[in-house]
């Protein structure tokens, strides 16, 4: 197909640069408007409704072809109806973060006298409490599979001080109304960009907790194996675990039947040392990448298959 004439280009350029403004207000409106329309209603009925549409729906777009993709590649060994099912699930899953997102500060109702009487259940409460009181820095990674906001509220709602990396929406006002909802439930948010590593390192050396999620690809960064093939991962976690010779533990959230979670976090990852006893970062991020791929091929359909993990 033949490229349009350069003036026609630059005035299109030119259209969208115009429009932009009005897009970003939108989009934001719309993002406003949905949080308000799914908080109106109970948990239950508006994850559910989301998830309906999700899986109804999401399978038709473009994007997911590379989940399909990216399913044979992972688990040759399921049939095309399986892979579509498991694709299914994937929509169900994003359909039910979107409205649990709405209302993210009111899932916590966690009581430790009654572990088991509330939405949420945790693996690995001791620990909490440990990381909490011992006056070490210590990280934490995670994948995107299940609810994985609700491992950020787990730390502050167990007073484990620190902070969690994050990436800010490209719609700046969108972006300041899923920081503002955010703030409230979990304090210490780093937003991902050039002050980001000064502000990791100093809350390190003040002996506070990371956290990050560690599942994305990640250009010019170091290769490890997932699901037998290579990719590139970020390697941010096991270098500061390097810089302060910490622990680093792996977090996630299952989802439950019944608008129910568990939220799991596992004792300290043993990671690969070089000759002089400094944390390797290659075979760190090897060691936390198996590890997630543990968890995803527990519950594949629970995991952000939609993105391109292997390029």
């Amino acid at each position: 197909m033949a490229r349009l004439p350069l003036p026609v280009r630059k005035a299109i350029h030119r259209l969208k640069l115009a429009l932009a403004p009005a897009a970003e207000v939108l989009v934001a409106g719309y993002v406003r408007f949905s949080v308000w329309w799914l908080r109106l209603w109970p948990l239950w009925l508006s994850a559910g409704g989301m998830a309906f549409w999700a899986k109804l729906l999401g399978p038709f777009f473009a994007v997911s072809k590379v989940a399909r993709r990216n399913l044979a590649a992972a688990f040759p060994e399921k049939s095309k109806a399986e892979i579509n099912a498991l694709v299914r699930g994937i929509w169900a899953n994003m359909g039910r973060l979107s409205a649990e997102f709405a209302q993210q500060d009111r899932l916590w109702d966690y009581d430790p006298a009654h572990p088991d009487a509330g939405r949420i259940e945790v693996k690995g409460a001791e620990i909490f409490q440990r990381l909490r009181d011992d006056g070490r820095p210590a990280l934490f990674f995670t994948a995107h599979t299940g609810n994985w906001e609700l491992c950020a509220i787990a730390g502050a709602k167990f007073d484990v001080p620190g902070g969690v990396l994050y990436r800010a929406p490209n719609n700046k006002r969108a972006a300041e109304l899923i920081e503002e909802m955010r703030s409230g439930t979990m304090p210490g948010l780093i937003r991902a960009g050039r002050d980001a590593g000064r502000q990791m390192a100093r809350m390190l050396a003040e002996g506070q907790h990371l956290g990050m999620l560690v599942d994305q690809y990640w250009t010019g960064g170091p290769e490890v194996m997932f699901f037998g093939r290579p990719c590139a991962t970020n390697p941010t976690l096991a270098r500061l675990a390097r810089q302060f010779d910490c622990p680093v533990h792996g977090m996630r959230v299952i989802r439950l039947p019944g608008a129910r979670f568990r939220v799991e976090i596992t004792e300290e990852v043993p990671l690969p040392r070089d000759a002089e006893g400094k944390i390797e970062v290659v075979g760190a991020m090897q060691a936390v990448t198996s590890v997630i791929e543990g968890w995803v091929r527990e519950y594949p359909e629970q995991w952000l298959w939609l993105h391109r993990r292997w390029r």
